[in-house]
């Protein structure tokens, strides 16, 4: 939003709705430039006068290690915080119009504390230190707004431009809004200022007190604008990101040569995330057999998530350092021991080992192994018949549950031969828990396999299958699963290998 150069126009376009949100934009009167706040005039009638001024700061600002300034938040720009009055702080300059700034007293609410100081240096020992470098201390203070008053351009130094001191206080107090106050022959000097950080310029041959009120009000809606439109943009980079950052933690199978169509798909549960603690690989060893995993490590968030990654990313190393089986599982058991947060975390794990039979008389013919540590397990969809649970009696727990030693026995292999126009769907726990309809019955394995039936008989494939089956799933939820879902869906295919 452009500055306005005498604060009018701006003023009147948003005096409305800046005053419903911030009472009295902030002014100055006649106490001493002190730093101690000027008394309101309508607050003090009919009181009877006080013996002295007292040299204490009237309303201290929050405790040390209390609530620091930041954007939106208390003390931010164009708020107070909770119970926290507003501050205005006004530095005046070596031309100061005290005739304007006790006009300016006036035209606050009771609510606004002003505060006038000579110079910058005295503002900045009032005001708190930047975020991040130090505690503040007991006599310095949170401001919803700063007056600063430029002078006049002849009177700057030799080599300075006018605008240190703005510099300086942008830099020690970045979310509160700033008007600077110059001459008529200052509007260039102005200009610089807004385009320095400051929220608008006033001239002061040209500005009474209710014009400035309103311009402060103004700078005040500006910089928490300003600050919304920031905190936008920072979360919408942060969220790509990560969008990039997850998104290159999924696996990509390395399946050449296998002449396996490969099917994924994966949708975590939470929301706005691209990866959550289930994990899939595929890989394919210089033996000619292929290894496929798919996990699902107990939990929801971003730990969880991470976790998955590590597992997964071992998987792959162990498998391309040739260990495979109960060995390979004992070893992954170790690494989720090692990289867990807590004992309590653990992971189901399926895994599957396909040898192709070249010398089988029937091309197509594989033999598998099939290990599980407390995972489903997967489909078997064969051409013509009703798809059907791969055994699991041989099952064995979970990652990280029980201890392992190095017999390997706790998770042997089912071996199976599977018959030309096999596929197998491996899948996490998500798929199945899903409710059906408004009471507390879920999906499960049987009904999953009731659904997986139907979407076959009405000839859907590869990718359509999946994402019908996955789509009824949700529909039957009543909406988005809450839990991650993974999907495989493997297939022996005599054409070079389609991923999907």
């Amino acid at each position: 939003m452009p500055a306005t150069g005498d604060g009018r126009a701006a003023a009147a376009r948003t005096a409305v709705a800046a005053g419903a949100a911030v009472h009295g934009g902030g002014t100055t009167g006649t106490g001493a430039e002190t730093g101690t706040p000027i008394p309101h005039p309508r607050s003090t009638a009919g009181r009877r006068p006080a013996a002295a001024p007292s040299p204490a700061v009237p309303a201290p600002g929050p405790r040390p290690g209390g609530p620091r300034s930041g954007p939106g938040g208390p003390g931010g720009p164009g708020g107070s915080g909770s119970g926290r009055p507003e501050r205005l702080l006004v530095i005046t300059g070596p031309v100061g119009e005290c005739t304007l700034y006790d006009t300016l007293a006036g035209e606050t609410g009771p609510g606004i504390e002003l505060h006038r100081v000579p110079g910058v240096e005295q503002a900045l020992d009032l005001l708190p230190p930047a975020p991040g470098t130090g505690r503040r201390a007991a006599h310095q203070l949170d401001f919803t707004c700063i007056l600063l008053d430029l002078g006049t351009p002849g009177e700057l130094p030799p080599g300075s431009d006018g605008l240190d001191g703005l510099r300086a206080l942008l830099a020690r107090a970045p979310y509160t809004a700033v008007v600077v106050l110059t001459d008529a022959a200052g509007t260039e000097l102005g200009a610089a200022a807004v385009a320095a950080g400051a929220q608008d310029f006033l001239i002061r041959q040209e500005t009474d007190g209710p014009l400035l009120a309103r311009a402060l009000r103004y700078a005040v809606e500006r910089k928490r604008a300003d600050e919304s439109q920031r905190r936008l943009v920072e979360a919408e980079l942060r969220g790509q990101e990560n969008a990039r950052l997850q998104r290159h933690l999924l696996p990509t199978p390395l399946l050449d040569g296998a002449n396996l169509a490969f099917t994924r798909r994966y949708r975590p549960g939470r929301r706005r995330a691209l990866l959550g603690g289930d994990f899939y690989d595929a890989v394919r060893t210089k033996d000619g057999r292929v290894h496929v995993v798919i996990g699902d490590v107990c939990g929801h968030g971003p730990d969880e998530a991470a976790l998955g990654v590590a597992l997964r990313i071992a998987w792959r190393t162990l498998v391309f350092a040739g260990l495979s089986g109960g060995e390979l599982l004992t070893t992954l058991q170790h690494v989720l021991e090692h990289e867990r947060r807590s004992d309590e975390i653990f992971a189901t794990l399926c895994m599957v080992v396909l040898t192709p039979q070249e010398s089988a008389e029937v091309p197509g013919t594989d033999e598998a192994e099939l290990y599980l540590a407390g995972h489903p397990a997967p489909l078997l969809l064969a051409p013509a018949e009703r798809p059907a649970l791969l055994p699991s009696d041989l099952a064995g727990p979970a990652l990280g549950l029980l201890p392992c030693d190095a017999s390997h026995a706790a998770w042997p292999a089912h071996r199976l031969r599977l018959h030309p126009g096999w596929r197998l769907m491996l899948y996490t726990d998500g798929l199945v828990e899903g409710r059906v309809g408004a009471g507390s019955r879920r999906l499960g394995q049987d009904g999953l396999i009731d659904l997986i039936a139907d979407h076959q008989a009405g000839g859907l494939t590869r990718g359509r299958l999946v994402d019908s089956a996955i789509a009824e799933v949700e529909e039957l939820n009543g909406g988005a699963l809450a839990d991650d879902v993974a999907v495989l869906l493997l297939e022996r295919n005599p054409v070079p290998l389609i991923m999907g």
